[in-house]
């Protein structure tokens, strides 16, 4: 099966008429919390890092960095916001698999303020890249993931490449070349879960895919086969593929349909004990002082991911269980703040994470967590979260994603600003330059 050509044919020859007004609204939503993401951590820590190393190499002022002001060149532009978009851990994330925000929009974001690109060109182009990075990351999962690889940063290339080419007007060949770009450059390893270098992987996503598709536009040239082959991406990058995932239904349905918005600014697995926790603290008005332990039962996947008992630093905390519940149980939230270096050393959340134990369950889902505390007068309150809020079944709404957006951009941005750019993701579909989107997102006076 040429599934490399199949796709590159669906990207270029996908017609706006075809998005569902579901989708196109699911875009938007997609848009809005991504940006709320990128714009809520422009001065995060790693992306200061980030922009000091590569600030003398930028090139030409193409492209703003997402709630500084700065302009670069917009490979760079896709890499710093890409980085700033996932470091917090608090972009969107697909059903089964892959954040598909933080590899796309950062290269779209850049694209527009090259180019002008109309709203409706700049949402088909994600959705297609999204359908893309998915289907691709999908056709190896989970046996990629298992093998220590982090998929939204091996996927996600695809991703960017395709919406970069669809923007580009590429051809079908240039297209699978676009691809083929894509997969020879794949990378991310989850041993970097805790470290900057995990929204590094979004951020090379992010550029490495735009660079494909400029690449390709040139007639630069790789194998046309590069998904599918037996030294290609999905042989070489894990022991099962299905070529049926990536090409059945092309056009159909939408993966998009299947993202999902974080309530909480760590990892999703974690988020069910999360919001137990939360729950029974305050159904019962428990004190952290009353609190004798607090017993977790979770999936096999929470301490594969999250089982780190003494975290030290903000980024680690995201990857402790322990350390998330704890948080949560002293200040009632999971947010940016609960993952701060300060959060995570604080003597009273320290003292309620080493009261706290996990067990696995296998038949537990990963949005799935039973919750008990026990006090210590020899009570114990029980809870069983079956859908972690945010997850398909317990979606957040268009209402509470403009709240997110406001308590991450407020520190940032001035209320005025912040209204005019929820008014604007919205409107996106239909604005005529999507780069106004981009100006907005910058302080007043750096556009």
């Amino acid at each position: 099966m040429e599934v490399t050509k199949t796709l590159a044919r669906y990207l270029v020859n996908s017609r706006w008429a075809d998005i569902p007004e579901r989708v196109r609204h699911e875009a938007s939503r997609a848009v809005l919390n991504w940006l709320g993401c990128a714009v809520g951590s422009c001065r995060h820590e790693t992306v200061e890092c980030a922009l000091a190393a590569v600030r003398p190499f930028c090139g030409p002022p193409q492209a703003a960095v997402l709630g500084r002001g700065e302009r670069v060149g917009i490979l760079h532009a896709a890499l710093i916001n890409g980085i700033s978009s996932h470091v917090l851990d608090f972009d969107d994330t697909h059903a089964r698999a892959i954040h598909p925000s933080a590899p796309v929009l950062p290269a779209l974001f850049a694209f527009a303020e090259w180019r002008t690109v109309s709203g409706a060109d700049f949402v088909h182009a994600f959705v297609l890249g999204v359908e893309a990075e998915e289907r691709v990351g999908l056709s190896v999962f989970p046996e990629h993931y298992r093998a220590g690889w982090h998929i939204t940063g091996t996927a996600g290339v695809f991703g960017s490449a395709a919406a970069a080419g669809r923007l580009l007007s590429l051809d079908e060949r240039q297209m699978a070349w676009a691809l083929g770009i894509a997969a020879t450059q794949s990378a991310g390893l989850q041993e970097m879960f805790g470290s900057m270098c995990k929204s590094l992987h979004p951020g090379r996503a992010a550029q490495n895919g735009l660079t494909a598709a400029l690449l390709a536009a040139k007639h630069f040239t790789s194998s046309e086969r590069a998904i599918e082959a037996p030294r290609g991406f999905a042989r070489v990058m894990s022991t099962k593929f299905d070529p049926e995932v990536i090409t059945a239904g092309l056009g159909e349905r939408f993966e998009l349909l299947s993202n999902m918005y974080k309530p909480y600014a760590c990892g999703l697995v974690v988020h069910a004990a999360i919001d137990g926790c939360i729950e029974l603290v305050r159904e019962h008005r428990l004190t952290p002082d009353a609190i004798e332990a607090v017993e977790l039962m979770v999936s096999p996947l929470v301490l594969e991911l999250t089982g780190n008992t003494a975290p030290q630093t903000g980024l680690e905390g995201k990857f402790s269980v322990y350390h998330a519940v704890s948080a949560a149980i002293i200040h009632g939230a999971a947010g940016e703040a609960q993952f701060s270096e300060a959060c995570v050393r604080d003597p009273r959340v320290v003292a309620v994470r080493n009261r706290v134990s996990a067990r696995v369950d296998p038949a537990i889902g990963r949005t799935e967590a039973r919750v008990t505390i026990r006090t210590r007068d020899g009570r114990a309150f029980n809870r069983h979260v079956e859908h972690a809020l945010g997850t398909l079944a317990r979606p957040l709404s268009d209402a509470d994603l403009e709240a997110k957006f406001r308590g991450l951009a407020g520190e940032v941005l001035p209320d005025e600003q912040i209204e005019e750019i929820i008014k604007l993701c919205w409107q996106l579909p239909a604005l005529p330059d999507a780069g106004a989107l981009a100006r907005a997102a910058v302080p007043a006076g750096k556009a």
